[in-house]
């Protein structure tokens, strides 16, 4: 086995692609760790994921809830291989212990024993050192293992080895229930989705499998038919007969060019899509169509069930695309039935809108899955309390909004196709739809399946610039860079076609602040033009009504209060009577950075900046300003604003003896705070 290559003296070795922090914070009520890992595409006993249990405390996790949501959030093909004691004694019957939490809940999510080896291991939270064992496929013994390794290009291993599967589908479900609605309701469910399922595998289900269009306007298609699906097991290489050379072609061979970058994976998503139809059995020669009546034994009432499916899963690119939809995407689907059963089941009279949505987080490089009830608003408290489990279970922070709707993935092959495809063209682009399928009698009419190679794109649609300070180097010799945290868009003087030149500075400011809210997805209202900030102002009072309209300058203050009213965010100011004292606050500013992240508006005199962040050597004291100039009245050429400094590293007094912040001039420095949410 691989494993035991990187081991010494042939024990195994464990290798992580997330980083070591992931593993202790935040806080959690329990020790344990779930260990993810995909053992069909890569190396024995690597964890691509670590997930917190929510359900239990140290002594007694609830293994049958926790598969329960692991199962809907997990993308098959991604499994448990293992758990991770974190803290406590870490003795032997620890580590044992962890071995048989691993294999109990792994069984209860796929109601097999695993057929790969699973890890039972502590970390020491003082030292961070690790000590496991593993259980071999099969075997009951366990082996001590020996080296732990921490991958430095994780993302590059997952997506070189396998790619993502992706499958939507609308189901219209009819329940017929008797006046008392909760009789019977979870065996009907039960038989409704072995039905549909079913009907995934029937032999009159043709599959239509087009790879992406590349820069050659090329693309391969095959077709597949039930039968091809019908395997009692695959490998590489090998079909059922000489003539079905159909299933063994496998997912690299629709990807014509390049198909890993690391500086495309957020940005672009190339897919494969596979429709899938149904074609009516014919009938034999000579026969007669037959109609069957079943009469109710008992009054009954009917609710259609509307269920929308969307599943990944994850898939070595070297598998045959045919077992891929076999083994991964059909299962994946009932998993996901199953899993909005429960839900809908519980709230029956309640008609629960669900819809899942897929993530890939900060600092993960899986996807996940999260079911929302759509008819729950995102502020709603119950939608708050799901993305608070959430983020507990996946480790992410509890003042980041990382899982809200906004944040889904967009998966862009087929959305840049559809941007730029009249409506009457989009069929013929291949473009991903929602299908739809009766259950009752069950038909299938089309369904629609898209491989994904990697991972998640940018939620782009403005034309501003974004981000323009990176890379952008300082001149602070042993400083320390405190940035902003996420991502905002440039506004400046003569955007949008309003001549500001000379007052809009402070304003221009609050547009690049309040961009930094809708990217983070603290807010989704639009960013207010100069007469709606001057709107907000004359109605809380600030200001008098012939404000509104005018050329006059705002500062610090009306920022605060704009956004208090807009967006709700408080601010703190620092006051400072000199520019010269403004190095005195880089150490507040750099801690700003650190803990909000928020950009800060400097406002002093007659102008306005925005600041992006703090280079600061605590040691020497010397320190520079990440300044964003709002005063730019040219086109939005990235080279022409960095090259004529309108973006960069400034100190208050540079080389030649110029002071850049003024004297004679005091200067409110505004920190937006970030809101405390998920």
């Amino acid at each position: 086995m691989d494993a035991f290559v990187a081991g010494s003296r042939g024990r195994p070795a464990l290798s992580f692609l997330c980083p070591k922090i992931s593993l202790f914070s935040p806080p959690s009520h329990s020790w344990f760790r779930w260990l993810v890992g995909a053992p069909r595409v890569l190396p024995p006993f690597t964890v691509a994921a670590v997930l917190r249990p929510i359900h239990g405390d140290h002594d007694a996790i609830d293994l049958p809830r926790e598969a329960d949501e692991i199962r809907g959030l997990l993308p098959r093909g991604f499994d448990i291989i293992g758990v991770l004691l974190v803290g406590g004694e870490g003795s032997d019957a620890d580590v044992t212990r962890a071995l048989e939490q691993a294999r109990a809940l792994r069984e209860l999510l796929f109601g097999v024993a695993a057929s790969h080896g699973l890890v039972g291991g502590h970390m020491d939270a003082a030292t961070g050192e690790i000590r496991f064992v593993v259980s071999e496929s099969g075997w009951t013994n366990s082996v001590e293992g020996s080296v732990v390794t921490w991958e430095d290009e994780p993302g590059r291993l997952l997506w070189e080895k396998g790619c993502l599967l992706r499958c939507e589908l609308l189901l219209k479900l009819p329940l017929y229930l008797r006046p008392d609605v909760n009789s019977g309701i979870e065996g009907q469910f039960s038989s409704l989705i072995e039905s549909t399922v079913a009907k995934l595998r029937d032999p009159h289900v043709y599959y239509l499998v087009e790879g992406p269009i590349t820069s050659s306007q090329s693309h391969r298609s095959i077709i597949l038919r039930g039968d091809d699906l019908s395997f009692d097991s695959h490998t590489h290489g090998n079909s059922r007969t000489d003539s079905c050379t159909t299933s063994i072609v496998t997912c690299s061979e629709f990807f014509t060019e390049k198909r890993y970058d690391l500086s495309l994976t957020r940005e672009t998503a190339d897919a494969i899509a596979i429709t899938v139809n149904q074609s009516a059995p014919s009938l034999k020669p000579g026969g007669t169509p037959v109609v069957e009546y079943f009469p109710a034994s008992a009054p009954a009432s009917l609710i259609v069930i509307t269920l929308k499916l969307d599943i990944l899963c994850y898939s070595s690119i070297d598998f045959p695309v045919a077992a891929a939809v076999s083994e991964l995407v059909i299962p994946g689907l009932a998993d996901q039935m199953i899993v909005m059963k429960r839900i809908i089941a519980s709230e029956i009279t309640q008609q629960a809108q669900l819809q899942p949505f897929h993530f890939i987080p900060s600092g993960w490089h899986v996807p996940v899955t999260a079911i929302y009830n759509t008819r729950y608003g995102e502020t709603e408290e119950r939608q708050s309390e799901l993305r608070k489990e959430l983020h507990l279970r996946l480790g992410l922070p509890l003042d980041r909004p990382l899982l809200r709707i906004s944040n889904a993935l967009t998966f862009g092959g087929m959305g840049r196709r559809k941007k730029s495809m009249p409506r009457s063209g989009i069929h013929h682009a291949y473009v991903a739809t929602y299908a739809s399928l009766l259950c009752f009698p069950p038909k299938l009419h089309e369904v629609e399946f898209v491989f994904i190679h990697c991972g998640m794109l940018s939620h782009s649609g403005s034309s501003l610039l974004r981000d323009i300070h990176r890379e952008l180097p300082s001149s602070v010799s042993g400083g320390v860079m405190s940035l902003i945290d996420g991502s905002y868009e440039y506004y400046h003087y003569l955007h949008d076609g309003i001549d500001d030149n000379g007052w809009g500075c402070a304003y221009r400011s609050l547009q690049t602040i309040v961009s930094w809210y809708r990217l983070q997805q603290y807010s989704s209202i639009d960013v207010p033009s100069h007469r709606e900030i001057q709107q907000v102002l004359v109605e809380i009072g600030d200001k008098d009504p012939s404000f509104i309209g005018s050329c006059e300058w705002i500062g610090a203050i009306e920022l605060s209060f704009v956004l208090d009213k807009l967006l709700g965010v408080s601010c703190k100011v620092i006051n400072v009577r000199s520019g010269d004292e403004l190095p005195e606050k880089c150490r507040e500013l750099a801690r700003h950075f650190e803990t909000q992240g928020t950009p800060v508006m400097i406002g002093g005199g007659v102008l306005a900046y925005t600041l992006l962040g703090v280079d600061y050597n605590g040691a020497s004291g010397d320190c520079a300003f990440l300044i964003l100039d709002p005063h730019y009245t040219g086109t939005d050429d990235l080279k022409k604003i960095v090259n004529g400094g309108w973006c960069g590293w400034k100190k208050s007094v540079d080389s030649k003896g110029r002071s850049f912040f003024l004297k004679d001039k005091f200067y409110n420095l505004l920190l937006p705070q970030r809101p405390n949410m998920v």
